[in-house]
């Protein structure tokens, strides 16, 4: 940024300023919308008054068709509107499942052999104050509604229930569960009996699941960031509701075939075999951070339902953590036999940043956990192989900033008669012309640097999602995957938060070496205005750390980790490549190059030629100007 861009600058401030002053409205002007300001206010007050009497009528309206609709199960189902609600638990060693008779569904799901925030041995996903699942059936006479229904439990194993609710003299409702060997719970509901109860053509099912979806890990912004109301289309492909904004009621028009309820790395997730129809609605409000509460989701759903009872309802729910590889090989138990995708619950980026984790951020993670190393020496270990992938893009750029510093008193003399702030094009024409003949490219070293950046995008979007790092300690980090304080205070400061992360601290203060390294070197290369120029943005160089300080402090240990050392490698690689460089030998090479292309003007590029020409027009046009002026 030079000096006339600077003033140009505040010549756009001022006159803003000035058009803002004299734009202004007047006293009278001022006066006049106040009063305007105060109608409208009163108007508003009187449109709030008359919704919020309609939203009472309608309240009402709404309570007597409930009242109606109770009186009205009452009639088919009254043994099964009182009772006396029982647990009842399936499990296996990875999942426990607490169910209620009354409503005949899971009402607390605990997630084995993974600790909770309090140090628990298992998490627990959701309880009975959490969650609600309701199936409702619209009859010709009757709605039936479950969570009101008492079930009767039977076929009891550790591994399968049926609950059933008596309608009258040969008319019930089943719901039959089976739990598979891990996390996949496959449910059927069937209506046995009943067919002259519904209309015709009745054939959907309405399904009600809300939850309030717990914080599971330390950190609770971090956690949030990565908890979202997720769903699957029917034609492939998954879509979720913003994370940071509230979504009430929102209509999907596409149907879906599954639904989750997602925190950062569990899910309560459910599958239909015959679709959710379209319009379902979807709703997702983030809680605050002292509610211990993530988001406030909730689901209205179809699905298709069989009045005769010849074909019953079936549903898949997964209660487990969202681990890549677990999620791909319960797709394949589940009994659907559908593309479901329940990978995607493990965020890897955008198109381009998940291929490099889906095929190869994923597979080297894989292949180096089957050594039992700690996910810290993971991490380290991650780092080295891809910098020795990167390593020959980091020598060219080096190489090529090597070249421009040893050029730098040439260009310096070639382009010492052009100081004057009108001969700046023609002086980094100049530049470039040598630059070509000396066969360097200053873009050369742009490049290779502009590939590296996808790598450390696609570690940012898996580390903090891959949930092999959860609760894995390593050196200080006891806690892989939330932050690692060194200091913390109960209230809340803007920006900062709770706590200073000590990895955090580590990876902005290597940042600012770094940089200070970085931009030693690009000061060794530059000429003339470009020299002052950088001088101007080194501000800008040290300001970023300091941004990312505030971005990253409530990130995981591990996440910043790695950064730290992806830096700290960085950093030796260019010194040593620095101490390995002999510059006199460097800018024998260039000499050399130089004298060929001046024996041989074909083996130039054309790059040097265009150069020229440009540079001859400008020398024309500079000549013309000067003889009309002395005329």
């Amino acid at each position: 940024m030079d000096k006339n861009t600077i003033i140009g600058f505040l010549l756009i401030a001022a006159v803003l300023i000035g058009f803002s002053w004299w734009q202004q409205p007047s006293k009278e002007e001022i006066d006049a919308m106040r009063k305007q300001d105060s109608i409208a206010q009163v108007a508003k007050q009187k449109a709030e008054q008359k919704a919020k009497l309609l939203e009472k009528e309608a309240l009402a309206k709404k309570q007597e068709q409930i009242a109606s609709a109770a009186n009205d199960t009452t009639a088919a189902f009254h043994s099964a509107l009182s009772g006396e609600s029982q647990n009842i638990v399936l499990k296996n060693s990875f999942v426990e499942l607490t169910f209620n008779s009354k409503g005949g569904t899971v009402s607390k799901a605990m997630i084995k052999n993974f600790k909770d925030r309090e140090e628990n041995k298992d998490v627990t996903l959701f309880d009975e104050k959490d969650q609600l699942l309701n199936f409702m059936l619209a009859g010709k006479d009757i709605n039936i509604i479950t969570k009101d229904l008492y079930f009767t439990p039977s076929e009891q194993t550790d591994t399968t229930v049926t609950f059933t609710a008596i309608a009258g003299s040969g008319k019930e409702l089943q719901i039959k569960y089976l739990l598979g060997k891990d996390y996949l719970l496959h449910a059927s509901i069937q209506a046995i009996g009943m067919g002259g109860m519904f209309a015709p053509n009745y054939r959907e099912m309405d399904i009600e699941w809300t939850d309030r979806c717990r914080q599971q890990e330390k950190g609770f912004t971090f956690e949030n960031q990565r908890s979202a109301l997720t769903y699957h289309f029917s034609d492939g492909g998954t879509d979720y509701l913003n994370e940071t904004k509230e979504h009430v009621d929102k209509h999907i028009e596409e149907s879906i075939d599954w639904v989750a309820f997602k925190n950062q790395y569990f899910s309560a997730v459910m599958i239909a075999k015959d679709n959710f129809a379209q319009n379902s609605l979807m709703t997702s409000l983030p809680q605050q951070k002292e509610t211990h509460y993530l988001k406030h989701y909730a689901a209205k759903l179809k699905t298709a339902f069989d009045p005769t009872g010849q074909k019953p309802t079936e549903l898949e729910f997964y209660y487990g953590p969202n681990d890549f590889r677990l999620l791909q090989k319960v797709e394949k138990q589940s009994l659907f036999g559908k593309e479901l995708q329940l990978e995607r619950l493990v965020y890897l980026g955008w198109p381009l940043i998940r291929i490099i984790n889906r095929w190869f951020t994923l597979y080297v993670f894989d292949w180096l956990t089957k050594f039992g190393l700690n996910m810290g020496i993971v991490l380290i270990l991650i780092t080295l192989l891809l910098k020795a992938i990167t390593f020959p893009l980091v020598k060219k750029s080096y190489m090529s900033s090597a070249k421009m510093r040893v050029l730098k008193p040439k260009l310096d003399e070639a382009t010492k008669q052009y100081d004057k702030p009108e001969d700046q094009m023609q002086k980094q024409q100049a530049m470039m012309a040598m630059y070509s003949k000396y066969g360097v490219s200053p873009l050369s070293g742009c490049l290779p640097m502009l590939i590296q950046m996808p790598i450390w995008i696609a570690m940012f979007n898996y580390v903090p999602n891959a949930i092999q790092l959860r609760g894995e300690s390593f050196l200080w980090m006891k806690d892989l995957s939330t932050y690692d304080p060194i200091v913390e205070w109960g209230k809340n400061i803007w920006l900062i938060g709770d706590h200073l992360s000590l990895t955090c601290i580590l990876f902005c203060v290597a940042n600012v070496l770094y940089s200070m390294m970085t931009m030693r070197q690009q000061k060794d290369q530059m000429v003339g205005q470009q020299a002052e120029q950088m001088k101007m943005m080194q501000w800008m160089m040290y300001l970023m750390p300091v941004m990312f300080f505030f971005m990253f402090n409530d990130y995981s240990s591990g996440l910043n980790f790695y950064y730290f050392v992806s830096l700290f490698f960085s950093a030796a690689i260019m010194w040593t490549l620095r101490k390995t460089t002999n510059d006199e030998k460097l800018l024998s090479i260039l000499e050399a190059r130089y004298k060929e292309n001046q024996n041989n003007p074909k083996k130039m590029g054309g790059m040097a030629a265009r150069l020229e020409a440009l540079q001859k027009q400008a020398d024309e046009l500079k000549k013309q100007r000067n003889e009309r002026m002395n005329r």
